[in-house]
């Protein structure tokens, strides 16, 4: 059954890698709902969050296949109980129309919204919350002239991550596999092994 999941990739910053994962979901016909990119803690590392609608089966091929481009670090995916997170909207309205309704006060209070710019012919609200939130308030200010819309792409933290830089330190400390030691060995200068 489809349901939303919340893809998590940690990546090194290169030019064309958002394009090689963008191509993975358009093969497989998959709609990307929201997608943000931004630097994560670990300095060179960016973190890609991406919302879709899909069976975790798919989801478990589509997070697979990420982690095969040569820069992708890790790829996770998480339900909406899994995570914590927020998206931020901006609203344009008629400054009369507000003034003359009064609906500052309201739209504060009720839905924890504020206002950004106050200008004669327009004041802007800011507000952060979750899509069902954001939806209310644009059937809300619909009502009173809403001029312009936009909504930021989901923003997510992991409720039972320690962070990403502590798995690297991990990765770092751990024995280096048998197969990379001979490797390291054969490379070794030709000098090390006269007898």
């Amino acid at each position: 059954m489809k349901q939303d999941y919340t893809l998590t990739v940690y990546a090194e910053d290169q030019v064309g890698l958002l394009s090689r994962i963008a191509i993975i979901f358009s093969r497989r016909k998959i709609n990307i709902d929201s997608l943000n990119t931004c630097p994560s803690e670990i300095e060179g590392i960016h973190r890609f969050t991406i919302l879709i609608s899909e069976t975790e089966e798919v989801v478990k091929k589509l997070c697979r296949q990420i982690e095969k481009q040569v820069e992708v670090l890790k790829a996770y995916f998480h339900t909406n109980n899994e995570i914590v997170w927020q998206e931020l909207a901006l609203f344009k309205l008629p400054t009369q129309q507000v003034a003359e309704k009064m609906i500052v006060e309201r739209v504060l209070r009720e839905y924890g919204a504020r206002v950004v710019v106050i200008r004669n012919d327009y004041t802007i609200f800011e507000s952060t919350g979750q899509t069902e939130e954001t939806n209310k308030l644009i059937e809300l200010f619909g009502n009173y002239g809403l001029i312009e819309f936009v909504r930021s792409a989901r923003v997510a933290i992991i409720k039972a991550s320690d962070g990403f830089h502590k798995k690297i330190k991990e990765f770092e400390a751990s024995e280096p596999h048998e197969l990379t030691a001979i490797n390291e060995y054969l490379n070794e200068p030709d000098d090390v092994f006269t007898l």
